[in-house]
């Protein structure tokens, strides 16, 4: 999952909240097996099912202060309860408070401003251990070397403190090579008091590599609330989108735009558009990438294609562009989970992923045989068609608020056991 980035992929997510500092920890209830089913659980679907009971509200809730890494994303916003941060277990009322992001080093503070995160640093954790009780790493440690997640995970031992640890991408989809990512994985997996992911895929893997068993939970909704409605009825375009972004390590969207445009001569009404970010015309930047830039303005001579550059989208810009789509064509070779594949499913657009990672087990998609060293045209052509002829059900927002509540307890729960280990 694009952590490090999605905050701009997906807009500026809102400033976290202001906690008041509590001076110690929380007396925690005992959890048992009701509150949190064990490790080999796959809670991916049928949630209601698999919540924990909901007891009395009468007494004071146990307060969990977590440390999260990050705590502004989208993805860890929406793992708190609406309005509300207390969990209902059969061990009783549980209050998740997750700290602030810190202020960056360079001292930005734009709202949602998580990069680089602050917390991955054991002076930090030295500092302000009295200030939670769980530390909790989604992700953001891309610029951290073994040594330094090694002294993460000390300092956080040396001051008794559990880490949890949610796995989103095995591979990271901003390195093009695995090794500096693995070895980073081979320290915090076995540290980690609790692991978590996103699908029994992942799962499978991390159990087969570390001889860990993870909590699979589901990735919550991404758009907010207001956003979820009934699609518009299909316009006279049917639009396949394929967003170059700015083209980081995992993204190779040429064969896949080339197979798009060859296909949709067979269709009355097809346009591939083509989004990119003008930054990859910018010398100096990071991104800087002329000779793709240059071939994609090519293509907007194509009678099928639709070429658009600009800055990242903004939160609404993205939901606007995501709803305009018949199809969100994924042109990764690799990667694990899609915070954009959320999105589509959010919004009601059709996503054609790739068979790499574990996109196919996240949501309902259609699949094209793509990864490192392979690539199947006859396969995307195949997908497109059955996109074409129809759509897998969009989200509704009473189902993703039942699943917000189920994440909410499911991590309460977890952050106990971890706590009462």
């Amino acid at each position: 999952m694009d952590g490090r980035v999605s905050g701009r992929d997906f807009g500026q997510p809102s400033g976290a909240a202001t906690l008041e500092p509590m001076a110690s920890s929380a007396t925690l209830p005992s959890t048992t097996s009701a509150d949190l089913p064990g490790t080999t659980s796959v809670l991916t679907s049928g949630f209601g099912a698999l919540k924990p009971a909901r007891g009395s509200m009468s007494a004071e809730p146990a307060r969990i202060r977590v440390a999260s890494v990050p705590r502004s994303h989208v993805y860890i916003q929406h793992l708190s309860p609406l309005n509300s941060s207390v969990s209902t277990l059969d061990s009783g009322p549980v209050s998740v408070v997750r700290l602030p992001d810190p202020v960056p080093a360079d001292g930005t503070t734009v709202p949602g401003r998580w990069w680089p995160p602050a917390m991955l640093d054991p002076a930090w954790i030295a500092d302000h251990h009295n200030e939670f009780d769980v530390f909790h790493i989604h992700f953001g440690f891309d610029a951290l070397d073994p040594a330094q997640m090694a002294a993460v995970v000390d300092e956080l031992d040396r001051h008794h403190k559990p880490l949890v640890y949610t796995l989103h991408d095995l591979r990271n989809p901003h390195h093009p090579d695995p090794g500096s990512h693995d070895e980073v994985l081979d320290i915090l997996v076995p540290a980690a008091d609790e692991v978590i992911t996103l699908t029994p895929g992942a799962a499978q893997q991390i159990s087969a590599r570390w001889h860990r068993e993870a909590t699979v939970l589901p990735h919550p909704h991404v758009v907010p609330p207001a956003r979820f409605a009934p699609r518009e009825p299909q316009s006279d375009e049917f639009v396949v989108g394929v967003h170059a972004k700015s083209l980081r390590a995992n993204t190779d969207p040429l064969p896949v735009i080339m197979t798009l445009l060859e296909a949709a001569a067979d269709y009355p009404d097809m346009t591939i558009q083509i989004n990119l970010h003008d930054e990859v015309f910018v010398p100096g930047n990071h991104w800087y990438n002329p000779d793709f830039g240059t071939t994609a303005l090519a293509l907007s001579r194509h009678p099928y294609a639709r070429v658009l550059v600009h800055d990242y989208y903004s939160d609404d810009q993205l939901w606007d562009y995501l709803s305009g789509l018949s199809v969100s064509v994924l042109p990764y070779r690799f990667g694990t989970h899609s915070g954009w594949l959320e999105a589509c499913h959010d919004l009601g657009t059709t996503v054609i992923a790739p068979s790499c990672g574990f996109y196919a087990e996240q949501q309902d998609c259609f699949t094209y045989d793509f990864g490192e060293d392979r690539f199947d045209a006859d396969s995307l052509k195949q997908a497109l068609a059955q996109a074409y002829s129809a759509r897998p059900a969009a989200a509704t927002w009473p189902d993703r608020r039942e699943q917000r509540i189920f994440l909410a307890e499911q991590h309460a729960a977890l952050y106990s056991r971890a706590l009462n280990a």
